[in-house]
């Protein structure tokens, strides 16, 4: 057996979500001859470093390179990230999962572009006036909005339309946890709370950022918020 794949069938013993570096203990304990040449290799690395340190950025290399694609599932909204084996009773679903994830950029930018064509001039300048916002809301405040459609466009129960009035400013990891799902567009009064309690929890770091946070500009990309909302 391939040490890849001893890799691999230490994650499967463990069966469920968990970091690199446990995935490497975990390496270490099944095999403790792997774990020994680790800890002979790492005597001779420049840096400071460990077996299980070696061990875990070879799983980490692997991973980059793509060696367990559709053998293993990634959360990449976890830092470190966490991986899981996936059953060979999930690995077919998994991987046309993934393709439709691939593919689904293509499908909303379809989307998007054919309901833009029957749109009015003030419906393009409020759609455009949404995707300006969020770029000064990164620019003035650190912060990254993303445009989001509530009611979201590929949605398999209920898809929802491309059109300002399903549009709301969303920041980009509750955006990527919403994926698909359909919430209830924000009222304007939540929308504004929402960006307000944002940039007050980002005040508390913004001078370690170098962030100059101007309530004037502040005030000024909500008044044209309101202006389109």
């Amino acid at each position: 057996m391939k040490i890849a794949e001893k890799y691999l069938k230490a994650l499967k013993e463990i069966n469920d979500w968990v970091i690199v570096s446990d995935w490497a203990k975990k390496v270490g304990e099944l095999y403790p001859d792997i774990l020994a040449k680790a800890e002979h290799d790492a005597l001779n690395q420049a840096n400071e470093t460990t077996g299980l340190r070696e061990i875990a950025a070879r799983i980490s290399s692997n991973i980059s390179r793509g060696a367990y694609a559709g053998l293993i599932e990634i959360d990449p909204t976890e830092r470190p990230r966490k991986v899981r084996f996936i059953p060979e009773s999930e690995q077919a679903a998994h991987i046309k999962q993934e393709i439709d994830d691939d593919v689904a950029p293509l499908k909303r930018d379809e989307i998007i572009k054919l309901a833009g064509q029957g749109f009015s001039t003030h419906e393009n300048y409020r759609v455009s006036e949404f995707e300006t916002l969020s770029k000064q809301l990164k620019l003035y405040f650190g912060l990254n909005f993303e445009v989001d459609h509530a009611q979201a466009l590929l949605n398999k129960e209920a898809a929802g339309q491309h059109h300002p009035d399903n549009l709301q400013l969303l920041l980009k990891d509750h955006n990527g946890k919403k994926n698909n799902n359909n919430w209830q567009r924000f009222s304007l009064d939540e929308q504004i709370q929402y960006i307000e309690t944002a940039i007050k929890l980002q005040s508390l770091v913004a001078p370690k950022f170098e962030i100059d946070l101007e309530q004037h500009v502040l005030g000024s990309i909500l008044e044209r918020l309101k202006s389109i909302y």
